[in-house]
């Protein structure tokens, strides 16, 4: 299912990386069902989740989840970095015990103030180290690499690299989404690989080269499909949505996944990580062992097209390079966390 445009949100609380306007790649829900009295779930059969992923998503799994572990759950829906930001304003008397992020960012932002628990061993590996917090304190659920889409009766070979888009032979010819989240991580991590300055002049010379802003990673793949643009950044899945939906003989655009670690082959993650001062921890420990079932991985794989990250759970969708095969960049993924320095980098690149 497409992922629903969420609301431009300013982060609330301590973290600068948080301390931003950023747009979620999740819907908000301001019905939320916390609890009104705004304690802590004081049952080791309760728990609380602040979920970064839209609830459309997660309340089937959620329903599934509370059956197979007895939990009763309350949820509260938001943008990732808006509840991560809560999180650290509620410190030690915050109200939930399991957070569900739609990246690693916001997750390695909790880590850093050393608000998530140390999971089990027998929780973290069941997922390869490359997607899980170097602590121990978060883990990965499912994975998205970020492709260019191309048309290929405009580009019968589509780039290696991402650093190719400012050459001339594209100018005016690739589709972006500035404001969206997935970029701006993608442009986190190429900070992280290949620091601030050459970050900053690829977003410079790209911006200059006439790459065509769009709202979001659906109307870049559309805009490639129908020719308006050769080439789209965008994050895989969004193209075996589209494929499944229409059917793959229907699309002119395809998608080409980027060879030797190229900064533009970011793996990155929705993850969970257990509330230290949540009070919750039992019922949240159990949550995080369904979520990584071979059940709740199928779930995410059919549903999003993302990746399953369990160990010996295959994804069902047709075509989908395993996610072993991806030459994606090696990169600790909590530092995604660092959003503000992107933000500023993407604002002096004349982007926003």
């Amino acid at each position: 299912m497409r992922r629903p445009l969420a609301r431009r949100a300013t982060a609330l609380g301590i973290s600068a990386a948080l301390l931003v306007p950023v747009l979620a790649a999740c819907g908000s829900d301001d019905k939320s069902d916390q609890k009104k009295d705004g304690a802590k779930a004081q049952s080791a059969d309760e728990l609380v989740i602040y979920s970064g992923r839209n609830e459309k998503l997660i309340s089937p799994i959620i329903a599934k989840l509370e059956k197979a572990t007895g939990t009763k759950v309350e949820v509260r829906y938001g943008d990732s970095a808006e509840l991560a930001a809560q999180i650290l304003e509620e410190g030690k008397k915050t109200k939930a015990g399991l957070f569900f992020s739609q990246d690693a960012g916001a997750l390695g932002a909790l880590s850093n103030a050393g608000l998530l628990a140390k999971l089990p061993e027998k929780s973290l590996n069941k997922v390869d180290a490359a997607f899980r917090g170097g602590a121990g304190d978060w883990v990965g659920v499912s994975g998205r690499s970020r492709v260019i889409a191309y048309n290929p009766a405009q580009a019968p070979k589509a780039p290696d690299s991402v650093k190719d888009l400012t050459k001339p032979e594209w100018k005016g010819k690739v589709g972006y989404a500035p404001t969206n989240a997935s970029f701006q991580a993608f442009v986190t991590g190429m900070r992280v690989l290949e620091g601030d300055e050459a970050t900053k002049k690829w977003l410079k010379d790209f911006k200059a080269n006439g790459a065509k802003p769009y709202a979001k990673n659906g109307a870049i793949l559309d805009a490639v499909d129908k020719g308006e643009v050769a080439l789209g950044l965008i994050n895989h899945y969004y193209w075996y949505e589209k494929a499944s939906e229409v059917g793959a003989d229907k699309l002119k655009a395809k998608i080409h996944f980027l060879p030797g670690g190229d900064p533009g082959a970011l793996v990155n993650v929705a993850g969970v990580g257990v509330l230290k001062d949540g009070g919750q921890s039992a019922a949240a420990e159990k949550a995080v062992d369904y979520l990584l079932s071979d059940e709740a991985q199928k779930y995410f794989a059919g549903e999003t097209k993302e990746y399953p990250l369990v160990a010996g759970v295959a994804s069902p969708v047709d075509g989908l390079p395993a996610l072993a095969s991806l030459k994606a960049p090696k990169i600790d993924l909590g530092k995604l966390d660092s959003l503000q320095k992107t933000l500023e980098l993407i604002r002096e690149a004349g982007m926003v």
